[in-house]
């Protein structure tokens, strides 16, 4: 191991991140030019835009809430030299993802040392195969930019370059504000380890400075909206809301089942923990340090956050991989091989076949489908003239040319869901349109179960949606068409009133 570390000279990183940009570039290619994909059509895109043309840091085209400017600089950045453009989008945010790959590559150095083999290229494989990186490393979100300052942050801190790890912090904390637990655990770290040393205790205080930034957005949020969080909803979403013990539980149960069985992770986690004994490294401080990191990442997701997405477990993914990779060595050579390439096989695999319950469609490539779809209903809905009600995503779909799915603003009409209520407050004032969808794939029926209805319905207030067919009875509308992939269905419907399309619009 020894060996690499030789070999990874500060003036071949420039190369390797070249290397390692390039490929993920190619990778992405024929998603360059994709439109927007929810979160980032619903609030990073519009926000970003806001400080590109109007120099505002607090957003007016989207609800301004606490997540920090970082990405939206960049971005902005990134349109002001380049062009306003999608394809500029996803260059700035692959260019991110490449550098993360080589902080994760090189922490994965620094946690094997003393490790036969080169693990640190297996780890950086895993990560770069990972559906959910892949996925996550060119759409304009705050998780993927978050991992590669963790990394950062964790490296340099390992290698005792605390300054520069705080720095480091600052940078996260400025991309998400969920990195501050990070600074948090290093200052904990050394105030342990420094209890009777008064310069360890005035290395910590290092690890404050990431709080500043942060303190300093939270005051402008205050400032400029009244709520030290952008808005009420946010606030109560996102920190009273998960504290409900079932809904605790719940979201711990997700993070675990998604960092330690899905995606072929089972696997890794196995090889772990036949290594944990036999391989006395995983036990020494590089290894406490990080699994301290990647425990409180988990914890802290799960704690703050309504939404249980697993894009949020990016930060831990360097972590956990260069653990995977580091545990075969404890197997012998040719399965340690064999399963290794058993791991790498399940996350390709995972980029193209969908687990069998529900899940959030960009933890894999079915976004691109989702994507699609919306570019293609969204098309056909043009064609008609008249308001088109729907639900959020498609109506940025329809309502903003910026998303990338048509070249005229259509006027729209937002619903909050699909549910009986909702359609029902439609029956006196019917719109001519309706785009209706599902935003969940199961095919094992799982929604349908009694055990899924009463804790959902409980914890989460859930109500099945209607279908397009029960709405369609409802309003008296017909379906005009149908779009179907991998499971997944949109539907336009048209009231009897509306005539046929036509292909331009007045």
């Amino acid at each position: 191991m020894f060996e690499v570390r030789r070999r990874v000279r500060p003036q071949r990183y420039l190369l390797i991140y070249a290397l390692v940009a390039a490929v993920l570039i190619l990778a992405h290619g024929p998603l360059l030019e994709l439109p927007y994909y929810w979160d980032e059509a619903g609030q990073f895109i519009p926000a970003a835009t806001d400080l590109y043309t109007s120099g505002s840091w607090i957003s007016h085209s989207a609800t301004p809430n606490v997540h920090p400017p970082g990405v939206m600089v960049w971005l902005a950045l990134a349109w002001h030299l380049f062009g306003f453009a999608i394809v500029t989008t996803r260059l700035a945010m692959l260019v991110l993802a490449a550098f993360g790959v080589l902080t994760a590559f090189l922490l994965s150095i620094e946690l094997s040392r003393g490790s036969p083999g080169t693990p640190a290229f297996a780890a950086a494989m895993l990560l770069c195969l990972s559906p959910l990186f892949y996925a996550q490393s060119m759409m304009a979100l705050l998780d993927m930019p978050a991992m590669a300052f963790t990394s950062l942050a964790l490296l340099l801190f390992l290698q005792n370059k605390l300054r520069a790890s705080a720095l480091a912090c600052v940078a996260l904390v400025l991309v998400k504000e969920t990195g501050i637990v990070v600074p948090l655990v290093f200052a904990a770290w050394l105030g342990y380890e420094g209890r009777k040393s008064e310069e360890s205790r005035k290395e910590a205080l290092w690890f404050a400075v990431p709080l500043l930034p942060l303190v300093l957005w939270l005051i402008a949020l205050r400032y400029f909206t009244g709520n030290w969080f952008g808005n009420a909803e946010f606030g109560n979403y996102n920190l009273s809301f998960p504290l409900n013990p079932g809904r605790l539980a719940y979201a711990l149960f997700r993070r675990l089942y998604y960092v330690l069985i899905g995606s072929g992770h089972i696997i890794g986690t196995v090889v772990v923990l036949y290594a944990w004994k036999r391989m006395p490294l995983l036990r020494d401080r590089p290894w406490r340090v990080a699994a301290t990191v990647m425990i409180a990442h988990v914890v802290t997701v799960s704690v703050l956050g309504g939404a249980v997405l697993e894009r949020y477990l990016l930060p831990v993914l360097p972590i956990l991989y260069a653990a995977f990779a580091v545990s075969m060595r404890a197997v012998a050579e040719r399965p340690g091989r064999i399963l290794t390439g058993c791991l790498a096989g399940c996350l390709v695999l995972a980029n193209f076949i969908n687990p069998p319950y529900p899940f959030p469609f960009e933890n894999n490539l079915m976004f691109v489908g989702f994507v699609d779809a919306q570019r293609q209903a969204a098309f056909a809905a043009d064609t008609y003239a008249g308001e088109v009600a729907t639900t959020f995503p498609m109506t940025t779909a329809l309502a903003h040319p910026n998303n990338g799915f048509l070249m005229l603003p259509h006027p729209v009409r937002e619903l909050p869901d699909f549910r009986r209520t909702t359609i029902a407050a439609l029956k006196d004032n019917p719109p001519p349109l309706m785009l209706v969808y599902n935003t969940e794939l199961d095919p094992w029926h799982v929604q349908s179960t009694q055990a899924f209805q009463w804790f959902f319905g409980r914890f989460y207030a859930y109500e099945r949606p209607m279908t397009a067919e029960e709405i369609s009875s409802e309003l008296n509308m017909r379906m005009a068409r149908r779009w179907d992939n991998h499971g997944f269905s949109m539907f336009l419907l048209v009231s009897d009133k509306v005539g046929a399309p036509f292909s331009l619009r007045p």
